[in-house]
């Protein structure tokens, strides 16, 4: 078996990734207000043996009501939820920098680290988009390099409000009546262009010290973020040569910034559609995009466009006169991997429509088992990931024909684990318990000088 470990995380979607996954006639159209549905995913890919398992979010209703499911319960309470169902595998959820307060969300995570005995992880994200900033009183999404400055004191303060009780503070010590050594709750009275927090946090140091900080961003001021503050990294590759570039590139800056490249992971999105034969599988990817319904899909492209609906003509070419990357205020890597993939292909709007309504960039497959296991062999080789976000095209199916059929391979190739060896969600990644900030070297020492 290799030193180095391929991680497998499961990204849950109610009914799956793919867009019109919730018409097929197994599929439950209220799965996603139904915890049970959650806790049985995360049973299946523990069963399965996976480092984690991921909900996304965001502060808007994301999708039109009338045409897919779009309700979301809150990720955090979900994860609490699967923490007590559940034994070993990580919780990852997605909260927003632009629109919570550092002190609200890093009491949330630490109390979900202690709920699961270590097993938390906070995917870190910016928040694209003017729906979600006039949910805050705000006219319009504030300027992309903005926003990535607040995460960063964001992450700044959350990582100092962890640290402020030290590991030991707590002495119970009955006899003398003293329950936490006083010198070791700090204050520390951030005070930046952002926020204004003083200090201790009202919750303990964590479990793992502070969860694993996950991030998900792909533009260039997403990956100077993640060489900075990321510990894993999910991204949308949709092919080898461009996962390739990413992995290089990331590893490189982090190298840069005096972080250790073996320690931050990069999980590129797979979006697997699995049948027991080559022809199988393609029936059922055709078979979903028969269900996509084109009028929606385009309204939802043109608008991450800034265009209107009738300038992208269904069975044309997308138009020569896009926006360019430094236009777009929103999620600027996820608009140029799409306009790249209709180039290069030199896709119509109908056939992009279909491309993206799978994995909405991310690498999608349909094949064997056998076949989905050699692609993330491969990929894993030869230096292009050091494992993959797995994204079912469709749920509750997709996940156990991936636990049941691809997993097996990865064990008997040696890549993957065939049982659990650690009980935290760091433990699973091969990442240290982070020191504390106010102990290193017997005083405060700042979140990127440590690192």
């Amino acid at each position: 078996m290799t030193d180095r470990r391929l991680h497998l995380n499961a990204f849950l979607m109610p009914v799956g990734h793919h867009e019109a996954a919730w018409r097929l006639p197994e599929s439950d159209p209220n799965a996603n207000l139904d915890i049970q549905h959650y806790i049985s995913l995360a049973r299946t890919a523990e069963r399965g043996r996976f480092d984690s398992v991921f909900l996304a979010d965001s502060p808007v209703l994301f999708a039109n009501p009338e045409r897919r499911p779009s309700g979301k319960l809150e990720p955090t309470i979900i994860l609490t939820a699967i923490a007590t169902a559940t034994e070993r595998i990580g919780l990852i959820g997605t909260a927003s920098t632009t629109y919570n307060e550092p002190y609200n969300l890093a009491r949330r995570f630490a109390s979900l680290d202690f709920v699961s005995g270590g097993r938390a992880g906070w995917n870190i994200v910016t928040t694209a988009g003017d729906d979600a900033a006039r949910n805050f009183g705000l006219d319009g999404v504030p300027a992309h390099k903005s926003r990535y400055a607040r995460a960063a004191e964001f992450v700044e303060v959350s990582t100092k409000l962890w640290d402020s009780w030290e590991d030991d503070a707590i002495v119970a010590d009955k006899e003398a009546a003293i329950h936490a050594d006083s010198a070791k709750v700090h204050t520390f009275e951030h005070e930046g262009e952002f926020f204004s927090v003083a200090g201790p946090l009202n919750v303990p140091r964590s479990p793992q010290g502070y969860p694993l900080l996950v991030q998900a961003g792909s533009s260039e001021n997403g990956k100077d973020f993640a060489a900075l503050y990321a510990e894993a990294i999910f991204t949308a590759q949709p092919t080898f040569e461009e996962g390739k570039a990413f992995y290089d590139d990331v590893k490189d800056r982090v190298g840069k910034v005096g972080r250790d490249p073996r320690q931050v992971l990069i999980l590129p999105g797979i979006v697997p559609v699995i049948g027991d034969t080559e022809n199988e599988a393609r029936e059922l990817d055709a078979e979903l995009a028969r269900l996509i319904s084109p009028e929606y899909a385009r309204h939802q492209l043109a608008e991450r466009f800034g265009l209107r609906p009738e300038q992208l003509p269904l069975d044309e070419p997308l138009p020569e006169n896009l926006p360019s990357e430094d236009e777009i205020e929103g999620a600027k890597s996820r608009y140029t991997l799409i306009v790249q993939l209709a180039r290069r292909e030199n896709l119509t709007v109908r056939q992009l429509i279909e491309r993206l309504g799978g994995g909405r960039g991310h690498r999608t497959f349909a094949g064997t088992a056998e076949q989905v296991a050699d692609t993330i062999e491969h990929w894993f080789h030869s230096g292009a990931a050091d494992g993959f976000n797995i994204m079912p095209a469709v749920l509750p199916w997709g996940l156990e024909k991936f636990v049941d059929g691809v997993v097996p391979i990865l064990q008997e190739r040696g890549l993957f684990r065939t049982e659990y060896t650690e009980s935290t969600l760091r433990g699973h990644y091969g990442l240290p318990r982070p020191e504390n900030q106010f102990t290193v070297g017997g005083a405060f020492v700042g979140f990127a000088t440590q690192r």
